[in-house]
């Protein structure tokens, strides 16, 4: 059965009303084109309506959906020969990590790759979810354990070493925080891949996706390029985690999600991301062909030029790198206003 949140059963109702009325005008073989057109506008009434003016935690939420389109999904549609690369050569295989080879410029979504000798290899990561129980416990709902990371270092290595840019999609609650991840050096890996991903002179591209959460997301969220989709989350804690700290209290979650500014436009101004990318009507989940679309532009818009113009100088890749993360929260501290209470 679809997952849907109370502020969508309002616009789910009136697309079944609008589905059925179809249906009947088919079995029937009446014209209802004038309401089929009046539905149709009102449907997209509500949705521009209920979506305008999202809470805090409702965005949360939505982060979170279910239906969303996963890492495995993305790279499916716009990177078809993408070849997964398993294992960190020291443990084992974690499969909350997704990695491996594609070729570069991605295709639209529905066609395949044509003239191989245009085309260059980049490398993929991100983090990996399950759709049902099965997967969801073999991904371990997207918590990477220090294997995940470590594999992931494994393959930018590789990615340095053959000068293939790096996308990564983020889209984790955070990293696993179990006994056995802290018994093989969890957080150990998370910083080793910070400082490795800061150390890369190939171009990098993140994108979060779904969920952005703390270290477990920024070990390999260095970029030089930070997108987020419009839905999508990034914070240092879990509105959960962070109600559990301030108030004791976790089902305080939602008041914590407003005090996080943890949503696209919020971050934007603080520089932590550089830009947004639009998502179909209502969410990536009601429209993945869309979704595929717009990921794929935006990849071409934010990585090309940074190939063209830096291509000379690798170096550069790496200074603007260091260069952005410093930065970060200057412009919005310099427009905050100076306080006078004593």
């Amino acid at each position: 059965m679809e997952a849907v949140f109370d502020f969508e059963k309002p616009i789910v109702s009136l697309e079944k009303k609008l589905q059925d009325l179809r249906e009947l005008a088919k079995q029937e073989g009446v014209d209802f084109s004038g309401e089929i057109k009046v539905l149709e506008k009102k449907v997209i009434s509500l949705i521009d309506e209920t979506y305008a003016k999202l809470t805090p935690w409702q965005k949360v939420q939505l982060c979170r959906h279910p239906n969303r389109p996963y890492t495995r999904d993305y790279v499916d549609a716009i990177f078809p020969d993408f070849m997964e690369l398993q294992g960190d050569r020291a443990f084992g295989d974690d499969q909350a990590i997704l990695g491996g080879v594609a070729t570069w410029p991605p295709v639209k979504p529905g066609t395949q790759a044509t003239d191989r000798k245009k085309r260059f290899p980049v490398l993929i990561l991100g983090h990996q979810k399950g759709r049902t129980t099965k997967q969801k416990m073999e991904r371990n709902f997207g918590m990477a354990k220090p294997e995940g990371y470590r594999k992931a270092m494994r393959l930018m290595r590789l990615a340095e070493r053959a000068r293939m840019p790096v996308i990564t999609f983020i889209d984790t609650p955070g990293a696993y925080p179990g006994v056995d991840a802290e018994e093989r050096g969890q957080s150990q890996a998370i910083a080793e891949s910070i400082l490795l991903m800061f150390d890369l002179t190939v171009p990098v591209i993140a994108v979060v996706i779904g969920e952005g959460g703390s270290g477990g997301a920024l070990a390999i969220g260095v970029a030089n390029k930070v997108l987020m989709q419009e839905y999508s989350t990034y914070s240092v804690i879990s509105p959960e985690s962070c109600a559990s700290i301030l108030w004791s209290d976790s089902t305080l979650a939602e008041r914590a999600s407003e005090k996080l500014k943890m949503s696209p436009s919020e971050l934007k101004k603080f520089g932590v991301v550089d830009d947004i990318i639009t998502e179909p009507k209502g969410g990536a989940h009601r429209d993945w062909n869309k979704a595929f679309l717009f990921m794929r532009d935006a990849l071409i818009e934010h990585l090309d030029p940074y190939l063209k113009s830096t291509s000379k100088n690798p170096n550069k890749h790496t200074a603007d790198r260091s260069a952005k993360f410093r930065a970060i929260g200057k412009d919005a501290l310099a427009r905050a206003p100076i306080s006078t209470d004593n």
